[in-house]
């Protein structure tokens, strides 16, 4: 097992890399259709309640970050580190690290794309505040499940306190429409009205899928996989059942309780698979390349496909490469053609890396 600087032993897990790197490949695929306008319903998001397959790939991801997290901090908490703070310090500092990519990625975009507004919230920015704020919990209280419940209900609460979920107009779009302003992914200056599906308050929701990943996570460390399977089919049943009834609907956008239960026990569900598949039974780890180069394969996608998107080569390829070998299928087998185009290429890369042992970490 590999050892850090202090010298502990962490625990890699390959079902967990291969799990991770599964999810980041889904990014992927979803993030490059090529043609927004033609694209299979699986691989869009719902537009409000309720949910698809594209759903579910931030909250696994998230999940899979909490994983990390018990199976990198797990083993020096339980040994009392001599210095907590040096610890505490080390994962915020993950955290903004990836926060700050975050901004600059959206930065080129707007840069590049011409785009009006610089927009603050993204996909890192909340991954890195995920990563900072368990961080800071884990690190500073042995209670994490107390405190997973004290944020699920304070949310639930908040959520209700609104007075309507109706998009734009439920607590979370408000709040984040005065803080973000244009800035935010969708704005409308003369209704003052506007959301972001990454923006502040829904982060309360995407912190609490971080925590539970660490708590479960922490589980399947301890040789707990069964464990991990039961309540992960319990808390997607919960889940489910709370949308059905019409208590909390499951909203991927708003990051609704619901669907922390919902997904979050997808999550672990296939995390104890995937423990019993490649830990146990030895199966290969399909998507591990990807997964010990998560950030680098997101964020060089990202940029190749912005770097793409500003340039006069896009045209050509997706419209007559593409739409020579694909277009008679139909628009929708075209645009899918060229997202799983993109993950290929992607993948070939991280071959490459992984062959040469290059893992770009932050």
């Amino acid at each position: 097992m590999p050892v850090n600087r202090q010298g502990v032993v962490v625990p890699r897990m390959a079902s967990v890399d291969a799990l991770r790197g599964c999810t980041v490949a889904a990014m992927l695929l979803v993030n490059n259709p090529g043609d927004w306008s033609h694209i299979f319903a699986p691989l869009r998001h719902a537009a409000w309640h309720g949910w698809t397959v594209t759903d579910l790939i931030f909250p696994f991801f998230l999940f899979i970050v909490g994983t990390s997290l018990a199976l990198s901090l797990g083993p020096r908490l339980d040994g009392g580190t001599t210095d907590p703070g040096a610890l505490r310090r080390s994962v915020v500092m993950r955290g903004i690290r990836v926060l700050l990519l975050g901004l600059a990625l959206n930065a080129l975009a707007w840069w590049l794309l011409d785009r009006p507004a610089l927009r603050w919230p993204g996909v890192l920015q909340r991954i890195g505040l995920c990563i900072a704020l368990t961080g800071l919990i884990v690190t500073g209280s042995s209670r994490v499940v107390a405190w997973l419940c004290a944020l699920m209900a304070g949310y639930w609460a908040l959520l209700l306190s609104g007075g309507t979920l109706d998009p734009e107009l439920d607590i979370a779009s408000r709040v984040d429409a005065w803080v973000f302003g244009p800035h935010g992914y969708r704005w409308n200056a003369q209704t003052g009205l506007g959301r972001d599906p990454e923006g502040l308050v829904s982060t309360l929701g995407a912190l609490a899928t971080t925590l539970l990943g660490f708590v479960l996570g922490d589980s399947l460390r301890r040789g707990q996989a069964k464990r991990v399977l039961a309540i992960g089919t319990g808390l997607a049943a919960l889940g489910w059942g709370l949308d059905a009834v019409g208590a909390m609907p499951i909203n991927k956008a708003l990051w609704t309780p619901s669907f922390v239960l919902w997904t979050g026990g997808l999550a672990a569900m296939a995390l104890s698979i995937s423990h019993w598949l490649v830990d146990v039974k030895g199966f290969p780890p399909l998507g591990r390349r990807f997964g010990v180069n998560a950030i680098a394969a997101y964020a060089g996608a990202w940029i190749g496909s912005i770097v793409l998107a500003a340039s006069a080569v896009m045209p050509w390829l997706y419209g007559r490469v593409f739409g020579t070998l694909l277009g008679a299928w139909g628009p929708e087998v075209q645009s899918l053609g060229f997202a799983v185009t993109v993950v290929t290429v992607w993948w070939l890369i991280m071959l490459v890396m992984d062959r040469r042992r290059i893992y770009i970490k932050l």
